[in-house]
């Protein structure tokens, strides 16, 4: 391996995670560049080493044996560049990079896209992977509304790279969910909104910010929603309907505020959040008969 990209034993991933729980990844790097995801990829290959991928690391529990293999963290592999082109406002960004920075672009051209992105943190990649959404009404709401194309690298069979592009329409947008871009790694994507600037933007992301520090409890390492909305209801709803706010399995708790945020208290492990998901489960079906599914994703070894 090139010294310019490390590879770094048993390295704790818990200060990674928004729930600040988790183990160690067997081997770990991060890379800058399309070059060092390249090399990361290769490196797996001739070690036969399982990958596992980490972004933003709001939507995931690690768990606490942690992951084995390569996991590639794409912290660093960050860029941003914005243009016009027709009627388009259109920002193009690397995998890594944070929702947080592509809201930069939007609130400067004043247009509605920041409303939606400022509810949504974790990286652009992540972002397309859960096809990311928040779940009060706005325009856009999920990530393929504004998704305009995203690139993908795939380490094929044969050990060579392609690099492919696929538009909006090409991938199969659902719930929480997309498809038709693996195998491969995202390396780019690329968002567009009408060119059209709106006075209110500015104030309603301000709104917004305000509105969810009244009802979430920002104060708590969260993984943000834990379980997906069935059809027709609000999961916070039917946990607190089923008198689970506050409840407890160690230091991880319902929040108080927000009945879909599982919250960290102190020193929770990722065991005990798991338990706690699948207590959640298990009462909201036996009260409603509604089965909860997870929008967090499980990585590591359970």
């Amino acid at each position: 391996m090139s010294d310019s990209l490390p590879i770094i034993e048993n390295k704790n991933l818990a200060e990674f995670t928004s729930w600040k729980v988790g183990g160690a990844a067997q081997y770990y790097c991060a890379p800058r560049s399309i070059d060092e995801l390249k090399q990361a990829l290769i490196w797996a290959e001739q070690n036969q080493q399982p990958v596992t991928l980490l972004g933003g690391g709001t939507n995931v529990l690690v768990s606490d044996q942690g992951v084995q293999g390569l996991l590639i963290h794409t912290l660093d592999y960050t860029g941003i560049s914005s243009r016009i082109e027709g009627d388009l406002f259109i920002v193009e960004a690397l995998g890594g990079t944070q929702k947080s920075e592509v809201l930069k672009e939007f609130i400067k051209q004043r247009l509605r896209p920041a409303i939606f992105l400022a509810g949504l943190p974790g990286d652009m990649a992540g972002g397309v992977v859960m096809n990311a959404g928040v779940g009060h009404d706005v325009s856009p709401k999920e990530f393929c509304d504004i998704i305009y194309s995203v690139d993908v690298l795939e380490l094929k069979k044969d050990g060579q790279f392609e690099e492919k592009h696929f538009k909006k329409e090409e991938i199969a947008w659902s719930y929480r969910k997309s498809k038709n871009w693996q195998p491969g790694v995202i390396t780019k994507v690329s968002v567009a909104w009408p060119n059209e600037p709106d006075d209110q933007v500015l104030k309603e992301v301000r709104e917004g910010n305000a509105r969810r520090k009244s009802t979430q409890p920002l104060n708590f390492p969260s993984c943000g929603s834990v379980f997906k909305n069935p059809e027709g209801a609000h999961s916070g709803a039917l946990i607190e309907k089923a008198g689970l706010k506050g409840f407890k399995v160690g230091d991880a708790q319902v929040s108080e505020k927000h009945a879909n945020f599982i919250v960290n208290c102190g020193k929770a492990t990722a065991t005990d959040i798991d338990q706690l998901i699948k207590s959640v489960q298990k009462t909201v079906k036996d009260k409603f008969q509604i089965n909860l599914t997870n929008e967090v994703v499980y990585l590591g070894q359970w």
